[in-house]
């Protein structure tokens, strides 16, 4: 087969095949009939004679609503190999492509499993995955094909991809681009003389001047020379295609027209399903050779048990020159013919409804119900949708469009929800149904794109349902309204409103969704009692994750670090097996915020980076913002002054986009470090002192009073005593009212050094012998500020045991900018230090550090593989690359060098 002007493009794709591992795949795009499936199909051809296994499917039109179609379709050559999957990845497979009944699977589970299942087929000789038009592809397949292409950059599977120009889960997977033009003058001259060598000149001429470069158009349209309609040049050329293919379709014998459009609407391409149907139409049996006039046609291609058309556009001119009786009875044919399937049976009945029809609107409303079960929530929403459109009572259609919505809230589609959601505000609704509809969309914790006075409505919409008696309902809308209070900033009366309506509640007072939203309300008011109820809390921890999850977030907001690492720690692996990927960036990300605080950046690296990796890839942006907030403290804590600071200007372009104030706090944190640690002492007061600005987008009300340790450090070192004392003198009452820990540890660290000569030494031993057991960072800067004040005092050798004690607290920790000013002072102090020796936290990155420590627990490489959702195979490599970089040869070894660190 000669291509003709690709052979740029023929190069790169024989290159992906002749060496898959470590290239993750391309991308093929352009406009319909530019030659996407000819390099598909000599790209496949190469992969057979180079020995790799290719697998494939293909987007149809008509299966966009059916939940896994496409990947049913690829993987059913391999699909011996489920048997041998991890249980709990086998069962979501199995229940996700329709093979055995088991609970809703995660479409990250599903997602797993496929990349495990393509991993061990890989493991015999290399894979080719082929998705041709993609775009038709149904979301649930593009999901995991998605999920698939960004977690095989180590195994020997490339993916090689079709799509139209447009949008989709597969154009930011990590494939590489390959846009398609049209050819140049000489290669479509070349195409052109291949397929009518014997045109007349003119004609010729006008062909190429009308094809302008197009393949399709330069192949099909000399057929259609007698046709003057299809070579005007005043129609789209798409439309002249058309055109061309349904002027072939004309001259057919009406058997054969009746076939090829039942064949067009059918979405598998069966022979038999196709020749059963038009039996019904014909109202007589047919035979295979009814296709053939439509194969001499150039229309159709036969292969075992299908027939496919020669190119999409063929089979969307079809159904496009039928009238609208002839496509209703193919279509009633079709479920006639497939109604020992019920879900395709429903979609044709669908297609072929003149008007409202609840017996259909029904049929489909049971779809949606197996689609979800399946893990389809794309697929469930197309049909809920569609039974809304045919619904013959207005409160059956109301339902069926809010039903839509939750499952588009439930996968994280936020445009899809708002658009459901307006659809059921356009018809009359009940109370209850207004009350669902409102408070649908709280469900989305990026609710910082809203004006803050939505809360104030949100507050008055739950004390409403609440009145109804719609306890739960309104316990829903108050948490969503609460949540908002950590990204933007209400104001005193929005905030004492949903205090309010929440005391209100029916509920008890130790029900953790309420202590959860105390806490994101009220940080200091309620703070204490908030304590008291997360410390009761923290001894059952692991019984629902999502719980532990928000719990965590919680304590973060009343300052207790050392419990929200413990909930959100907790949370994790529970959110990870159920495969809850929308979730575990967010207990992740307060899981690694939580540990810089407390000094373990160890723990914290591997948390914020998957928390990017995993935000930006279930679409969270200000999560992700926050997470690359924290890498940026790491790093300014760790000394790489440089990347915190290109990573602090990410994050703040994440959270600016819309004011999100919990990442633009942490922002200015990791600058205020980073100056500090440069000796840029007024320009890290100023970063700092943002925090404290409520007309600041930095300012958020509980984060802003838990850097007191480095404002006071900073505002002393930059001669602003003066007005640290004033910002002190405004925190105190906070700690009067509230207990929380980090308030309270940063207020004892001011209170010591700002005090005066005479009673410095009696703040500084009470802030020293507090209980900091739980918090080992700031008790090794306790230390460091307790020695440089008794050498400033000429009390030397005094200082030196505190000074040592905090280069010893932050080596061990990995705080080089602390060590490294704590062995300063050491030498000022006539001690040398010994050299930190670099350990795991230096030579590993954040993702193969992730990997040693659950390597060091003992873990296999599958389980570790299931807890990071890569395969066992990359797992493998990734260890292959660690054990030199720290000098091991075992896991046993792994498991003494991790546990040297974490000690």
């Amino acid at each position: 087969m000669t291509l003709h002007g690709r052979d740029a493009e023929l190069k790169e794709l024989t290159e992906l095949v002749d060496g898959p591992e470590g290239r993750v795949g391309v991308l093929v795009w352009g406009e319909a009939g530019i030659g996407k499936s000819a390099l598909v199909a000599a790209a496949a051809a190469a992969a057979s004679v180079a020995g790799t296994r290719v697998l494939r499917t293909t987007g149809a039109e008509a299966e966009q609503d059916l939940a896994y179609a496409g990947l049913h379709q690829l993987l059913h050559p391999v699909r011996a190999g489920v048997a041998g999957l991890p249980a709990p990845q086998r069962t979501a497979l199995e229940t996700a492509l329709g093979l055995a009944e088991g609970p809703e699977p995660s479409a990250y589970l599903v997602g797993l499993a496929a990349l495990t299942l393509l991993a061990d087929t890989a493991a015999a000789k290399p894979v080719l995955v082929i998705a041709e038009d993609a775009h038709w592809l149904d979301r649930a397949s593009a999901d995991v094909l998605a999920f698939v292409a960004r977690r095989i950059e180590t195994e020997p599977v490339a993916l090689l991809v079709t799509l139209r120009d447009g949008s989709g889960p597969l154009l930011d997977a990590g494939l590489a681009p390959m846009p398609l033009d049209r050819l140049p003058d000489d290669a479509a001259a070349e195409l052109l003389d291949s397929v009518a060598p014997r045109l007349d000149p003119m004609v010729r001429t006008r062909l190429l001047a009308e094809s302008a470069g197009h393949p399709l158009a330069l192949t099909e349209l000399p057929a259609a020379v007698a046709d003057l309609d299809v070579l005007d040049p005043v129609l789209p050329l798409t439309e002249r295609l058309e055109r061309t293919f349904a002027s072939r379709v004309a001259t057919l014998p009406q058997a054969t027209r009746a076939a090829l459009l039942v064949a067009a609407l059918n979405e598998t391409g069966s022979i038999a399903e196709t020749l059963a149907a038009t039996g019904v139409v014909l109202g007589t049996p047919v035979e295979p050779d009814v296709l053939s006039p439509a194969v001499d046609a150039r229309l159709v291609e036969f292969a075992v048990g299908c027939v496919s058309f020669r190119h999409p556009l063929m089979r969307s001119a079809i159904p496009a020159a039928a009238t609208l009786g002839d496509r209703r009875r193919a279509q009633l044919a079709l479920a006639e013919t497939v109604r020992e399937q019920p879900d395709r049976r429903a979609w044709h009945q669908a297609r072929a409804a003149a008007g409202p029809d609840e017996t259909v609107a029904a049929a489909l409303e049971t779809a949606a119900d197996r689609a979800r079960r399946r893990g389809g929530a794309a697929a469930a929403i197309a049909a809920l949708e569609q039974a809304a459109r045919l619904s013959e009572d207005p409160d059956a259609r109301a339902d069926r469009w809010l039903r839509a919505a939750e499952l588009a809230v439930e996968s994280g589609r936020r445009e899809t929800a708002e658009r459901l959601v307006r659809e059921a505000r356009n018809g009359p609704l009940s109370a209850r149904r207004k009350a669902t509809a409102s408070q649908l969309l709280s469900g989305f914790e990026d609710g910082v794109r809203e004006d803050p006075a939505r809360i104030g409505e949100l507050a008055a919409l739950a004390e409403s349902v609440a009145a109804d008696g719609q306890d739960d309902a309104a316990t829903r809308i108050l948490w969503g309204a609460a949540m908002r209070c950590f990204w933007a900033e209400p104001g005193a009366t929005a905030r004492r409103t949903l205090l309010d309506v929440a005391a209100g509640l029916p509920i008890s007072d130790d029900d953790p969704r309420l202590i959860a939203v105390a806490a994101y309300v009220a940080p200091f008011e309620r703070g204490t009692a908030v304590l008291e109820q997360l410390r009761v809390l923290a001894g059952a921890t692991g019984a629902d994750p999502e719980t532990d999850r928000y719990l965590g977030s919680a304590s973060l907001q009343v300052g207790a670090f050392d419990l929200a690492a413990r909930f959100s720690t907790a949370a994790v692996p529970g959110l990870r097996a159920q495969g809850r990927l929308g979730l575990l960036p967010r207990a992740l990300a307060v899981q690694a915020w939580s540990r810089v605080r407390l000094g373990d950046l160890a723990g914290a690296a591997p948390s914020a980076a998957e928390a990017v990796r995993l935000a930006q890839e279930t679409g969270q942006p200000f999560m992700g913002g926050l997470a690359l907030a924290v890498q940026a403290e790491i790093a300014a804590l760790r000394g790489d002054h440089k990347q915190a600071s290109a990573l602090a200007d990410e994050a703040e372009r994440a959270g600016l986009a819309a004011g999100a104030r919990p990442v633009l706090a942490t922002v200015q944190l990791a600058r205020g470090i980073v100056a500090s640690s440069e000796g840029r002492y007024e320009d890290a007061f100023a970063d700092l002192r943002r925090l404290l600005d409520p007309a600041d987008p930095a300012y958020q009300l509980a984060l802003r009073a838990y850097c007191v340790t480095e404002l006071t450090e900073a505002a002393v070192r930059a001669g602003q005593t003066g007005a640290m004392r004033e910002i002190l003198a405004e925190l105190e009452p906070l700690g009067a009212v509230s207990e929380a820990p980090a308030l309270h540890i940063g207020l004892r660290y001011a209170r010591a050094v700002l005090a005066p000569k005479e009673t410095a030494e009696d703040l500084f031993t009470a802030a020293s012998q507090a209980d900091l057991s739980g918090w080992p960072a700031e008790r090794g800067r306790i230390h460091l500020a307790f020695g440089e004040w008794l050498r400033r005092q000429r009390r030397v050798v005094e200082s030196r045991a505190h000074l040592r004690t905090a280069r010893e607290t932050f080596d061990a920790l990995g705080l080089t900018a602390w060590a490294e000013r704590a062995r300063r002072e050491l030498r000022s102090a006539g001690e040398s230090s010994p050299n930190r020796s670099p350990d795991a936290r230096d030579k590993l990155t954040p993702h193969e550090l992730s990997i040693a420590q659950l390597a060091a627990e003992g873990l296999t490489n599958r389980e570790i593989g299931q807890r990071l959702y890569l395969s066992h195979r990359t797992v493998g490599t990734h260890l292959h690359r660690i054990f030199p970089k720290l000098g091991v040869s075992s896991r046993a070894e792994l498991a003494d060098a991790v546990q040297a660190l974490g000690d």
